[in-house]
């Protein structure tokens, strides 16, 4: 029984020595166009960072003919990669309920100005008193009742109070716009399998 083991277990070894382990055709072969995120700040040998290189097509024939001009370049000597600097992707199309995206389209902005278009509608309130006044300095005061008991009026014809009436607020400076990130490097294969259509 112990001469039978050994026997077997001799030939399951001589079987894996003598048929190497095989790598994954993505390790191999990767897809040429294919973009990948990794961990090292390196492109490997037959990839390049995503930075948005001019490449020339003369060189780069078989990827031209799959990015064309989507991501710049002239289309006549030269081409660019994508450019993933500070970006994150997103799949080409629209979703239900989202605006469409087209292929090598940017868009989005890391900081963003709030105009008085954009800003919710809302407002201010107004400290009065229905007290009988008795200061004619504003300076730490509130609006309040007029001797006479009147302070409403019917007159429409409506004049603009001066702009000292109400200070400004706020300082017109951009909000980050970003939403937690962690960095990596983008690449992309400029060399491997030529992808087929379904």
């Amino acid at each position: 029984m112990k001469t039978l083991l050994i026997s077997v277990l001799s030939i399951f070894v001589a079987l894996i020595i003598s048929k190497p382990v095989q790598a994954t055709t993505d390790a191999l072969s990767p897809m040429l166009g294919e973009m990948k995120w990794v961990a090292f700040n390196f492109a490997p040998r037959g990839w390049a960072k995503c930075e948005g290189q001019l490449l020339a097509v003369s060189q780069n024939s078989a990827l031209f003919s799959l990015l064309g001009t989507i991501y710049g370049g002239d289309g006549r000597t030269t081409f660019a990669l994508p450019d993933m600097r500070g970006r994150i992707m997103v799949h080409a199309g629209n979703g239900p309920g989202l605006t469409p995206r087209r292929l090598g389209e940017k868009s989005g902005e890391e900081s963003h100005t709030l105009s008085t278009a954009t800003m919710p509608n809302h407002s201010h309130t107004v400290m009065a008193t229905s007290n009988a006044a008795n200061s004619t300095a504003p300076d730490s005061a509130v609006v309040a009742s007029q001797r006479r008991s009147k302070y409403f009026t019917t007159n429409t014809s409506n004049v603009n109070m001066d702009s000292t009436a109400i200070s400004n607020t706020g300082g017109s400076q951009p909000h980050n716009n970003m939403a937690p990130t962690n960095t990596l490097t983008c690449i992309i294969a400029l060399q491997g399998v030529y992808p087929s259509r379904n």
